[in-house]
């Protein structure tokens, strides 16, 4: 019979968070941390990486160590995962969320704004798959994870370039997932809607926008940190070992639904 509980254990496992210093990547690194993996944490906030190490090592469930990386740079991302490789051997998990969102219309962008988002966004994402997939392919196994959004399928105005650059992610993942699955790499993407994150504080600051937003969803709430990390944690571990080339909803359902939900309400049922 199969052991279900095992699928999810990560010990003995080594997993690389880009943008571990805050927000969804801190959740990840404590998520995977605590079933059990060693967790490089890495962020361009090096103070914010060494915190969110120190906090998983704190907790006794798992092991980290910081790194300061840039994930807008192609040579900062090669020295993690060299780095990685020279300390522990092998890459198991590697994790990437780091993102930038300019809010303006197109028409208003500017090419200094545009490569900006294109370069952290998209750019980094591309650095990041080619770097991490490499020696996970060589090794025989891995799983990649980056971050889209659900941005990727429905938008609203002001957002196109950053919608652009996650439904891009969701495109690579798709395609690099085609091209290791048969060297044992899973490659997948998490595609969060309204979390309660850093890049979404100025929304949460405006309580008319807040509260739209929350009721896009159908539990009329935001989402938590924890709540995508979980679901990072879930594609890292044996228990999606058939699962890839797919960007997994955790969007409350937003993009179930057309709309806010309005009109006819479910009434409980009595029991």
């Amino acid at each position: 019979m199969q052991n279900y509980r095992q699928l999810f254990d990560l010990s003995g496992k080594t997993a690389v968070v880009l943008g571990a210093a805050s927000g969804i990547g801190q959740a990840s690194a404590h998520a995977l941390g605590a079933l059990g993996a060693h967790v490089v944490c890495a962020d361009r906030d090096a103070d914010g990486a060494k915190s969110t190490a120190e906090q998983i090592t704190q907790s006794g469930t798992g092991s980290a160590e910081w790194r300061s990386t840039d994930a807008a740079s192609g040579a900062d991302i090669a020295a993690l995962a060299a780095h990685t490789l020279a300390v522990r051997g092998r890459i198991d998990v590697a994790v990437a969320t780091p993102a930038l969102n300019i809010r303006k219309l197109i028409v208003d962008y500017t090419d200094e704004e545009f490569d900006q988002v294109v370069n952290l966004n998209l750019k980094g994402a591309f650095h990041f798959m080619r770097r991490f997939g490499a020696p996970m392919m060589k090794q025989g196994s891995g799983s990649l994870i980056l971050c889209s959004s659900m941005r990727a399928v429905t938008i609203e105005p002001g957002l196109g370039i950053y919608a652009a650059t996650k439904a891009g992610i969701a495109q690579m993942v798709k395609g690099f997932a085609s091209e290791v699955g048969s060297y044992g790499v899973r490659v997948n993407a998490v595609m969060p809607s309204i979390i309660e994150t850093r890049l979404t504080a100025p929304l949460k600051e405006r309580p008319a926008i807040y509260d739209t937003y929350a009721a896009h969803t159908v539990f009329n709430r935001w989402g938590q940190p924890s709540e995508v990390g979980s679901a990072v944690a879930f594609l890292a571990s044996d228990a999606a070992s058939y699962i890839t080339g797919s960007s997994l909803s955790v969007d409350g359902g937003w993009t179930a639904i057309d709309g806010p939900p309005t009109g006819l309400t479910a009434t409980r049922p009595s029991v």
